[in-house]
């Protein structure tokens, strides 16, 4: 006689599920959520997802053991890649200023550099010859905004602006903290971007998560896991799209005044749970986190709670695949790349470390057409992953230069490349 391991009853129908199987399946069964393989339709592709724990929850973090010389990434046919700065301390994110100058937050969730860098390019030549601390004694500092007469910084607990003007190699006003933060969080969600509107009147704010999926509570998560909208002197702070687990990247489709955003979904539910995404931002959006993924699929970790916002989730317009740590986003708003690429978007993949198989360390490219997406992700900047067990490297944020160029932060390589179209 056949021992049977275990057994589970199911119905598409939303009828009481039975199991005698794993703990993993019984709480899939107690919450209410689907057992099978589910399909959902973005804005450019159907997404398959398996049902949660399909596949075992599993940690594998490569080493990185950096770039050996003359190597670098590899982009597609009609594309140089050049160094444009390195041994820099975890060159993370970038931003240029109305007059070229390039700005690099050095920040890490350990020992962080705490600084940002100035590089100047001074004879446009794709090789920066000036390179100065900016400003230093920071708090892990990621996003960076020149309006008007102020350099903002977004460090991990709040967002402070200093006097500037455009040219300054160095800051030596006294800063201004606008606005208080909550600092830290799960993982890597210590940082902060920011993003201005066309006319500048208006801040967005992104604050990643303070758990995986609010195993601390959620009170642990106020401001977090949310899009935020401010003045430029701090005042007016509202949540303007909510249930982002980690969005990080920011910009706004060329042509509209549409804010996107690159998002880092949740962990633990196994090697295809939960696709990360890029998707418009709707003003009073709510898009899951933590009480659903990727649309209405409830997280069988809340034990069904808050069905209503359940219901609600807003389905992300493009999966750019689980664990990919997809956290830059910049649109191509120039002209010197081929035409497939204009006003398309670029995302930075930092790669994954709840997989099976190593998935992300490259940046992937999404066409855009009338300011909507309109095909797959299809890579672009690859060549990072030595072997599942070895990387060179991590690409995090991504910059379009005024010159048609490119910058991709590598922090773990400490080098930012800079990809050129031939």
């Amino acid at each position: 006689m056949k021992r049977i391991k275990h057994i589970i009853f199911y119905t598409l129908a939303g009828a009481t599920l039975f199991s005698c199987g794993s703990k993993e399946e019984k709480q899939t069964a107690e919450s209410g959520a689907d057992t099978v393989q589910t399909e959902e339709q973005t804005a450019v592709d159907s997404v398959n997802l398996p049902a949660p724990f399909a596949t075992k929850s599993t940690e594998k973090r490569p080493d990185v053991e950096g770039w050996k010389e003359n190597q670098m990434p590899k982009a597609p046919e009609g594309f140089i890649v050049t160094k444009y700065a390195d041994k820099l301390d975890n060159p993370r994110w970038t931003y240029q200023a109305p007059n070229g100058d390039v700005f690099v937050a050095e920040s890490a969730t350990k020992k962080s550099a705490d600084r940002i860098t100035i590089l100047r390019d001074v004879n446009k030549d794709g090789v920066p010859e000036m390179r100065e601390i900016f400003i230093e004694k920071l708090k892990q500092p990621l996003g960076m905004l020149v309006l008007k007469n102020y350099f903002y910084v977004a460090n991990t607990d709040g967002i402070t602006r200093y006097p500037y003007k455009v040219g300054d190699t160095k800051i030596t006003g006294k800063g201004q903290k606008i606005l208080e933060l909550p600092a830290g969080g799960y993982n890597n969600h210590w940082t902060r971007n920011l993003l201005a509107n066309a006319d500048g009147s208006k801040i967005y704010v992104s604050v990643g998560s303070g758990s995986n999926v609010a195993e601390h509570g959620m009170d642990n998560e106020k401001r977090r896991a949310n899009i935020l909208e401010i003045n430029p002197d701090g005042t007016g702070e509202k949540i303007f799209a909510a249930g982002l687990r980690n969005p990080v990247g920011m910009d706004w489709a060329p042509g509209t005044n549409v804010l996107y955003t690159a998002v880092n979904e949740r962990d633990e539910l196994g090697d295809e749970l939960v696709p990360d995404y890029m998707t418009s931002v709707k003003e009073g959006g709510f898009y899951g986190w933590p009480y659903a993924y990727f649309g209405t699929h409830p997280d069988p970790r809340m034990k069904g709670e808050r069905k209503d916002l359940v219901a609600k989730t807003i389905v992300p317009d493009v999966a750019l695949g689980s664990h990919t740590a997809s956290l830059g986003l910049a649109f191509y708003d120039q002209s010197k790349f081929p035409s497939k690429y204009h006003n398309g978007a670029f995302i930075g993949q930092h790669g994954s470390w709840n997989r099976s198989k190593l998935s992300g360390y490259k940046v992937v490219f999404v066409p855009f057409k009338n300011g909507k997406p309109s095909g797959k992700p299809e890579d672009f900047l690859t060549g990072f992953v030595e072997s599942e067990e070895k990387v060179y490297g991590r690409p995090v944020g991504v910059t379009v230069l005024n010159d048609g160029s490119m910058l991709v932060n590598d922090d773990e390589g400490k080098t930012i490349w800079r990809v050129s179209a031939k």
